[in-house]
This record gives C-alpha cells, structure tokens and sequence, in this order.
C-alpha cells in the first residue's frame, strides 16, 4: 500500500506465483474465466458476516482492508476488460497502468458501499468474462505493451486478472481472520 514504485513491473508471460501457487502456464483461458466468473460467489463466501468495522480495518498500515481489496477487484475486472478488448481489437496497444494505491486512495475505497461494490463486482466480473469469451485462439498471441520493453500477449491478460481475483480474495482471506478479527459491531 506504500506509494513505492509508481509503475511496478508485470509478471511474466511464465509467472507463478510463490504466495497463492498460480501458475501462468498451467492455467487454460477457460479455467481463467471460470475463476473470474465465480468472483462474486467466492468474494461472499470469503467475506461471510463480517462487521463494517471487520470489512474496513486494515491488518497493518501498508495493507489494504478487505473493502479496499474488493474494489481493486473490481477495477481490476474493469481494466482488464479494456485491455482485452483492445488487445483483440488493436494492433500492439499501449495500455495504461492501474496505479492501484491512487485508486484506493482517490477512490476513497475503504468508504464504499459494501452492497454497491458487490453489485459492481458482479457485474465488471460479468463483461470481463463476456470479453474473454470473444477471444479466438489467435487473440490469445496478440501483443500489448505497457512500458518501453513490456510485452505481454492477450492470454498473459486473462492470466493475470484471474491471478488478481485468486491472489486478492486470499488477502482479504487474511484481512478476515481470526487472529486479527475485531469484536463484532
């Protein structure tokens, strides 16, 4: 949650990840999208009855709350939904970065709505699957770029906004715990 690096670097086309096991190659567009498509379900389940105070109470100064982790989940199925659709649609785009500690500072995140960033969930959820559905087997090798020498191809994409939601409902997971679980409200 530091303010760092404004621009950090994107894993790679190979990436798995050595906190949540993720691995890039391993994992198909199909099983990408379903991980996305069950993002609302999952998110419910891992967020069970916790209290405003629970949903809103970050674990350590530079960690997100667990609200703060669900809006970046639905940015990230909103951005990626874009960068899809530009990817299919585009010869070698030049895509902007998320600045996600801006966003949730902007944005105001952990002062949102939990009902409200639900529906929106779903709903980003939704077209972002809907956008990786139009990707035929050859999209999948069209190229993006992000900073001088970062390529990445529309499979890496989906790749990594299924990592996101895999990845992130893992941290509010841990934001939820019990070991720093709050009295109930």
């Amino acid at each position: 949650m530091s303010d760092g690096p404004p621009v950090p670097p994107l894993a790679a086309e190979d990436h798995t990840c050595a906190e949540c096991g993720l691995s890039y190659p391993a994992l198909t567009l199909d099983a990408a999208r379903a991980i996305i498509g069950s993002l609302p379900e999952a998110a419910d389940a891992v967020l069970g009855a916790a209290s405003p105070r629970e949903l809103r109470r970050r674990p350590a100064p530079e960690r997100w709350s667990a609200l703060e982790y669900l809006c970046h989940l639905r940015d990230v199925c909103v951005t990626s939904t874009i960068r899809v659709h530009r990817a299919r649609t585009e010869d070698r785009p030049v895509l902007d970065p998320m600045l996600n500690d801006l966003r949730a500072r902007r944005f105001r995140y952990n002062e949102r709505s939990l009902d409200g960033v639900r529906a929106e969930l779903a709903a980003c959820a939704a077209g972002l699957g809907e956008e990786i559905g139009r990707l035929t087997p050859a999209d999948g090798a069209r190229l993006v770029t992000r900073l001088p020498g970062e390529h990445r191809t529309a499979r890496w994409l989906v790749r990594q906004a299924a990592h996101e939601v895999v990845h992130h409902l893992a941290d509010i997971e841990h934001c939820l715990s019990a070991d720093i679980r709050d009295d109930r409200e």
